[in-house]
């Protein structure tokens, strides 16, 4: 790797792509926790960034973080967001009882099973339920002994899922008045961007120790369930105090449902938060503070990015939740097209036997959802390069 200048403003140990070190083997597959076993069908290539961020979740395109920011305000914000200049936070310590989680773990349960509104504003479990009692109305006309009574249980359906409607709005847009003074993101369990450091309970160790996989799962029907686990390479060394062996440290990343490549999206986009030589991907939740993060302000400063400096505040503000589904989904055919397959690693250069796995994958990443069940055609990545240097994200 090159040895360039570290960016001013951040600590030695902060990470860049062009900075990482000559490290030791992983140790052998299945030996100290799980490590790449047959639940894992890809793992993702480090550096050589698209600049694309994922489409869904709470990225972009999806009003829950301005309803927060508009009822905090900045500064407020700042400290009770998941995700700022400085770390993005894995662990929520919330300063309530055990009673209350429980209490309210059903609430959100049932009113969103039962809702008529979606994630996204679309249709929720309620219109499914309602739709079947609908149906069995039609022959409890015939068996009812008046129209009122066959009615009844349709009126008493359309009545409790049009109540769980409502409350799961008032959750939505009334909770974080209680959480902005009990919900409190860990600053001990994160993704550290200034000191490039991934805190933990099991302790503290260098971003550039993780890997990105793809971790598939079934359910008894065959349907098949993707997640992004961004795992340390050396569980030898982040055991749990209390739990031995039983499995590596590692983080989950939820894109909620969609393609594969969305997967490969918030790796790109948690590595270029990582990489100070990078500027802050250009996200709503981030928009409030890149004037805080050196990088990102000049490079805000020098016109790169492109937009005003509240253009997600901007946007949100003027436009519907309609509005929003269409960016979003205009976005996610974006995150799709993108060249994520076939790209070099540049892991492969600091970590010996690193590539003598998963060198393959499909031109079409999303293609893994589809093999070996349907003829897909796989590639080797390329070798990685000294001189290669990760791409600067696009403006949009």
């Amino acid at each position: 790797m090159t040895d360039a200048a570290q960016p001013e403003g951040y600590e030695e140990t902060a990470f860049t792509a062009d900075r990482i070190p000559r490290q030791a083997p992983p140790p052998p597959k299945g030996k100290l926790g799980k490590l790449g076993d047959a639940f894992d069908i890809a793992r993702l290539p480090w550096g050589h960034y698209i600049g694309v961020n994922p489409s869904e979740f709470e990225y972009e395109y999806l009003g829950s973080w301005y309803r927060e920011y508009k009822y905090m305000g900045e500064r407020d914000y700042h400290d009770y967001s998941m995700i700022n200049e400085t770390r993005w936070s894995k662990f929520v310590d919330e300063d309530i009882s055990l009673i209350y989680r429980f209490l309210r773990f059903w609430f959100v349960f049932w009113t969103h099973l039962l809702s008529f509104i979606g994630p996204g504003g679309g249709k929720g479990g309620g219109w499914f339920i309602t739709g079947i009692v609908a149906a069995c109305t039609i022959l409890f006309l015939f068996a009812a002994d008046t129209i009122f009574s066959a009615l009844t249980p349709l009126a008493i359906v359309v009545a409790i899922c049009g109540l769980c409607t409502v409350l799961r709005r008032l959750f939505e847009t009334q909770s974080i008045r209680f959480y902005k003074s009990n919900k409190n993101w860990s600053n001990d369990v994160a993704f550290c961007r200034r000191s490039g450091l991934v805190k933990s309970f099991q302790g503290d160790f260098p971003f550039y120790e993780f890997d990105a996989f793809i971790e598939m799962s079934a359910d008894m029907k065959g349907n098949q369930y993707h997640t992004l686990k961004v795992r340390h390479r050396y569980p030898q060394f982040s055991k749990h105090p209390n739990w031995g062996v039983r499995g590596p440290l590692e983080f989950t990343f939820p894109t909620d449902t969609g393609s594969i490549a969305e997967r490969y999206a918030m790796w790109d986009m948690l590595s270029r938060y990582m990489d100070v030589s990078q500027p802050l991907p250009d996200i709503p939740r981030l928009e409030p503070f890149r004037h805080l993060d050196p990088t990102t302000r000049a490079y805000d400063e020098a016109g790169k990015r492109g937009r005003p400096a509240t253009y997600w505040r901007d946007l949100y503000a003027r436009v519907d939740e309609k509005e929003l589904k269409r960016l979003r989904d205009e976005h996610h055919q974006t995150v799709n097209a993108a060249p994520w397959g076939s790209r070099p690693d540049l892991m492969a250069q600091s970590v010996p036997g690193y590539k003598d796995s998963y060198t393959a994958e499909p031109e079409d990443v999303n293609a893994y959802a589809h093999a070996p069940s349907r003829k897909v055609r796989f590639v080797e990545r390329p070798d990685a390069t000294t001189e290669e240097a990760p791409r600067q994200e696009p403006p949009r």
